[in-house]
């Protein structure tokens, strides 16, 4: 049965539009549902070729092997006329990530689109997250990050192009009761991310994070019925969709995305203060005067890396030392 959402494909598939994906091979990971779908069915809509992996798990990564999800969306794409192939390994095995980029090569011959999405949650609050409940989190949406992006950048590199998004969340980015597994993996990502577009720059590969809200499987029973009717995944795609394409120029970038809003988020430093100017060690009661300074994000500014970071420091210093 083809949905409304299938129907727009059909209506639109080889339609020329203005940002185009054709001769394009695109990778999206968590693919047989919600937001992965959604990526999937678009960048098949604008003429990409897509593998759509999803082993097919439950919400908290348990079961597997049921492959009618990831297949199903594949046959939708081909029923449409587009290109697509179900993949079914997991992510959280650095043998699943292998296979599922060697997927894409056998395939279509080649990779340059990777949409990290696949996801688990296994909500607790710190004292009663037991060990499995973390590594498993942590596997699929960190681990399971590097798995698939390390074998996928291989191939960008010797392409000399790729676009690569990894999924973020408020959670981590802001902070969640209950998900300390979760906000981990989720800022960890983000962490893989400021130094892979350092790596990627050179090779005109393209590193950014992507923060969904939209109603989905781990969201359904977070958010109140009125706002999940507002956050189709399809909203969120857009954007994604974006940083994948040749027209973005942008990485390293944060944003967040739901309900058709956009923005970016940012690490901020604050301007800083200089205690000891650099020649002796500031006491504790130095920090506790200050505090009011050293808290202030009054002039906050973002840095490209970590070796820029330290420039209002050494300025400060400076400034310190000439007194």
């Amino acid at each position: 049965m083809i949905s409304e959402r299938g129907g727009e494909l059909e209506r639109n598939m080889g339609r020329g539009t203005g940002v185009s994906f054709e001769g394009k091979v695109a990778v999206v990971t968590g693919a047989g549902r919600g937001l992965g779908r959604a990526y999937a069915l678009e960048l098949a809509r604008r003429g990409a070729k897509v593998v759509v992996n999803d082993p097919g798990i439950a919400r908290d990564g348990t079961g597997g092997e049921d492959t009618s999800s990831a297949e199903s969306v594949a046959r939708e794409i081909r029923s449409l006329g587009g290109e697509a192939v179900a993949n079914f390994d997991s992510v959280s095995t650095q043998a699943g990530g292998k296979a599922i980029v060697e997927k894409a090569v056998e395939a279509f011959g080649r990779i340059d689109i990777l949409i990290n999405n696949a996801g688990i949650l296994r909500d607790k609050t710190l004292i009663n997250l037991e060990p499995d409940s973390w590594d498993a989190v942590i596997g699929v949406h960190l681990t399971g990050t590097y798995n698939v992006t390390r074998p996928a950048f291989a191939v960008m590199k010797e392409q000399g192009y790729g676009r690569i998004v990894v999924t973020t969340s408020s959670a981590g980015l802001f902070g969640n009761f209950g998900q300390t597994n979760y906000a981990a993996a989720k800022m960890g990502v983000v962490g893989f991310m400021n130094a892979l577009k350092l790596e990627g720059a050179k090779y005109n590969i393209l590193v950014n994070a992507v923060s969904p809200m939209a109603a989905t499987r781990l969201t359904q029973d977070l958010l109140p019925e009125p706002l999940l009717s507002a956050l189709k995944p399809e909203y969120v795609a857009p954007i994604v969709l974006f940083l994948c394409s040749e027209e973005c120029r942008t990485s390293g970038g944060i944003y967040l995305a739901g309900a058709g809003y956009f923005a970016r988020a940012g690490i901020v430093t604050g301007r800083g203060v200089v205690l000891g100017g650099g020649s002796r060690t500031p006491t504790v009661e130095e920090v506790a005067e200050n505090w009011d300074g050293i808290n202030s994000m009054e002039g906050a500014r973002e840095f490209p890396d970590a070796p820029s970071s330290m420039e209002p420091m050494l300025r400060l210093l400076k400034e310190a030392s000439q007194k």
